[in-house]
């Protein structure tokens, strides 16, 4: 049995950046029974190999096997623990205010069991933390506070249980982003009901198509302003918004300032488009 782990106290700034690493760790082997106990925190149990079970909320045994990854929450009883021929785990405890927008986001799962494609770039997340812990510094809480929020990506990136039509959905809203359709007509050009349609946009981390589809509209229109060649009511039509009023209240309701002030102040004097990407398209 191998077993390595370091906590970390990271101070109320380190918490204000949103997420905050609160320890680390790795092992294998034959490892003890764990719990039944409850945390204060989060707690990601990455499995990488071997498997073993875990209690779930209904209180069943549940059998969880490599690779995947067990969800610890604050608040919320657990127990757990490799078969017989022990497991190789990696841990990470975390908290911070900025769970609630992963959470929202998707990435941050109901499930408190996820099956993984595979373990290997969430390893390499935790190599790093556990390097920065090992070197420690004045740095340490920062370097380990921001690798939490790229773990919580390749955790979701890699789950096997989400519905594999969430990327071409994407991609498809992308390609139609800048057409004035409902969100129901973008649903049925991609043969979904409108609730398939927010399960598939979910499963690969964005809040809800409407929510995207604004991103990505709003996200084009910067770049058409900061060039500087379009009127504003050119800039709102090129990106699906018929009334130029409706879409400068938009923007300034979602951006903080009007398109005008925005291209006052992000002017780049006359870019040309992105290489390599085609114009918003504006017929079917």
């Amino acid at each position: 049995m191998r077993r390595w782990w370091h906590y970390l106290t990271p101070g109320p700034a380190q918490a204000a950046t949103g997420l905050a690493c609160l320890g680390v760790g790795m092992q294998r082997g034959r490892l003890p029974v764990v719990g039944p106990r409850t945390l204060d925190r989060w707690v990601a149990v990455v499995v990488t190999s071997g498997s073993g079970w875990y209690t779930a909320r209904d209180g069943s045994r549940r059998p969880v096997a490599a690779p995947s990854v067990l969800w610890l929450r604050p608040g919320v009883p657990h127990h757990y623990a490799p078969d017989g021929g022990g497991w190789s785990e990696s841990f990470v405890d975390f908290t911070g205010p900025g769970l609630a927008g992963y959470a929202e986001l998707g990435l941050l799962p109901q499930e408190d069991l996820v099956p993984l494609l595979a373990a290997d770039s969430a390893q390499r997340v935790v190599a790093r933390i556990a390097g920065a812990c090992r070197r420690g510094g004045p740095l340490v809480d920062a370097e380990a506070g921001a690798a939490v929020h790229e773990l919580l990506v390749e955790l979701h990136r890699q789950r096997a249980d989400l519905d594999p039509r969430g990327a071409p959905v994407l991609e498809a809203l992308r390609r139609d982003a800048f057409l004035p359709l409902p969100v129901a007509e973008h649903a049925r050009r991609a043969g979904l009901t409108v609730a398939g349609l927010r399960r598939a946009v979910r499963a690969v981390g964005e809040a809800g198509p409407k929510e995207y589809l604004l991103a990505v509209r709003l996200s084009e229109a910067k770049l058409l302003l900061a060039a500087g060649e379009l009127p504003v009511a050119a800039v709102a039509r090129r990106v699906g918004y018929p009334d130029p009023a409706y879409f400068t209240r938009l923007f300034t309701r979602r951006v903080g300032v009007a398109p005008s002030v925005f291209r006052e102040r992000e002017y780049r004097g006359g870019l040309s488009p992105r290489a390599g990407t085609e114009g918003p398209r504006t017929t079917d």
